[in-house]
């Protein structure tokens, strides 16, 4: 088989560059798949302990900008980042059989599914209402834009020497796809680059087995992370509402391993780092290292990152069922409409500007504001705060707005008056604070919330797509699939936005606001 004869090649090119990794690693491809090259997954042919270094990769064996064979012309394009690596990866797949990474560009797909690469109609029809749709629109226009005024220039320059016409737009969105779904931070000096070996763990959330880490410094660990532009490196929970691929700052994180049984020991002569090659108090290598023991016969796997469904699909093209990271968003524009529907614009204004002058804001910028939504349905406190403030009586409302026109101590009797004296909202929140702020009138006003964004969605309903997404087949329709997962996943959070005021309000005993307009 194809499939059989690349991965051959591969192993016996990684002992020519000097990876060792355990002979208890199995490398497996997925039986029966069309896809060519298959999928690849990771199991343990016998027990591995907690602490095993099953992997060591040598850094000058990853593909980065320092190490390609185009790395003169990047650095004359000044090509930074996210670009150089994506031109980086473009080059060396043209080069073919002459590149340094033929063997193990080999194992690779041509691209990964990302929404990057769907189509507007399949972005529309698929993703509408979700927190991607937008954000993927805004990815394609993005990533259009760099290679037209970024990578088009350097196919014009005197140094190119290949054929123009194999770098085409859609290579390089093939690339993006690979950078956003694969690549590792390998140091400060490689930045981030495509690490041969550890891109083959698969990723399982909150559940991993091994870290990959330098080899000074393998009891830390950290997360494999797309290159997206939005991406910060943390293991947050946040959704994509403000993920664009516009120009990768390269803020990513790595993934490592350790060897059980080193099987490969090859004497490649790029072992150490040249005298160019950065701080040489850093290591030459990466390692696999498992955080945990794992049974012979189970698969082994990394994580990508405490990451909600929204951010899988977005960076790596796939969901997860019952993903305890999942996040809603609701924007600031569907709590103003909601306002206006009850109250003049005048007083949703007015209140609205009360809200600013307590110091409270949402997520993101003035331009795009939300609220978070959390998993379990419980809604950001500064959301809370804003509804309160909306259905406060006119009487109340008056003398908050002039308490907070003040300054110093005059703001923080004003936030004691808002929860009538008896506790103030902490920055994170608190039960008891939460429980004051739920009213009945706050609870009706979340219901309101959820039934307005879930409208987002279509005419379909959650049942509709739980069908849906039960008859289509994974393999053959991942994209369908995924999305369905991602839609149904954020409307059980409005499900759970909707009980949450009977969940915690009535726990406080419906406590009622005397007087609240309606």
């Amino acid at each position: 088989m194809a499939a059989a004869r690349k991965m051959r090649a591969f192993k016996q090119w990684m002992k020519d560059q000097g990876l060792e990794w355990s002979d208890a690693l199995l490398f497996a491809t997925e039986s029966g798949c069309a896809a060519d090259p298959p999928p690849i997954s990771v199991e343990a042919l016998s027990d591995f302990k907690e602490g095993d270094v099953v992997a060591k990769i040598p850094k000058q064996s990853c593909l980065t900008v320092a190490t390609s064979a185009a790395s003169e012309l990047i650095e004359e394009a000044e090509l930074g980042g996210n670009l150089g690596l994506c031109f980086a990866l473009m080059y060396e797949k043209i080069l073919g059989a002459d590149s340094k990474w033929f063997e193990y560009l080999q194992i690779l797909p041509a691209f990964e599914p990302i929404p990057l690469l769907w189509s507007l109609s399949e972005i529309d029809s698929l993703l509408a209402g979700t927190e991607l749709h937008k954000t993927v629109k805004d990815d394609k226009a993005l990533v259009f834009e760099d290679w037209k005024e970024c990578i088009k220039p350097v196919l014009e320059l005197d140094s190119f020497e290949l054929n123009p016409e194999s770098f085409t737009v859609d290579e390089y969105f093939s690339a993006k796809s690979l950078i956003a779904s694969r690549s590792f931070q390998v140091d400060e000096y490689h930045g981030y680059g495509m690490v041969p070996l550890a891109d083959l763990f698969n990723h399982k959330t909150a559940a991993e087995d091994v870290h990959i880490t330098t080899e000074s410094d393998n009891d830390t660990g950290s997360e494999k992370e797309g290159t997206d532009h939005e991406s910060d490196g943390d293991d947050d929970t946040s959704s994509e509402k403000e993920g664009n691929d516009h120009e990768s700052d390269g803020d990513d994180e790595p993934v490592t391993h350790d060897s059980h049984s080193e099987g490969g020991d090859g004497s490649g002569s790029d072992l150490e780092l040249s005298s160019g090659s950065g701080n040489e108090s850093e290591s030459p290598f990466l390692e696999i290292i498992m955080i945990k023991d794992v049974k012979a016969g189970a698969e082994v796997f990394n994580t990508y990152g405490h990451l909600g469904n929204a951010a899988l699909l977005h960076r790596y093209g796939f969901t997860e069922a019952d993903n305890p990271f999942d996040i809603l968003n609701i924007d600031l524009d569907i709590v103003v409409q909601w306002s206006l529907s009850l109250f003049s614009c005048s007083q949703s204004r007015s209140r609205l500007s009360i809200w600013r002058k307590m110091g409270y804001s949402g997520c993101g910028d003035q331009d795009s504001e939300y609220f978070e939504i959390s998993c379990d349905g419980e809604p950001q406190d500064e959301l809370l705060v804003l509804l309160y403030i909306m259905l406060l009586p006119k009487d109340e409302s008056r003398a908050l707005d002039q308490a907070v026109s003040g300054t110093g101590e005059t703001k923080a009797a004003a936030k004691f008056q808002l929860l009538n004296k008896e506790i103030v909202l902490s920055a994170k929140g608190s039960d008891p604070s939460k429980k004051l702020l739920l009213t009945p009138g706050v609870g009706v006003a979340l219901s309101s919330l959820a039934d307005a964004r879930e409208s987002l969605y279509g005419p379909s309903s959650l049942e509709e797509d739980v069908k849906s997404r039960d008859r289509c087949c994974r393999a053959t329709e991942g994209k369908l699939y995924h999305s369905l997962m991602l839609r149904i996943s954020e409307r059980r959070i409005l499900e759970k936005l909707r009980r949450y005021y009977g969940a915690i309000g009535s726990a406080n005993g419906g406590r009622k606001r005397k007087g609240t307009e309606t």
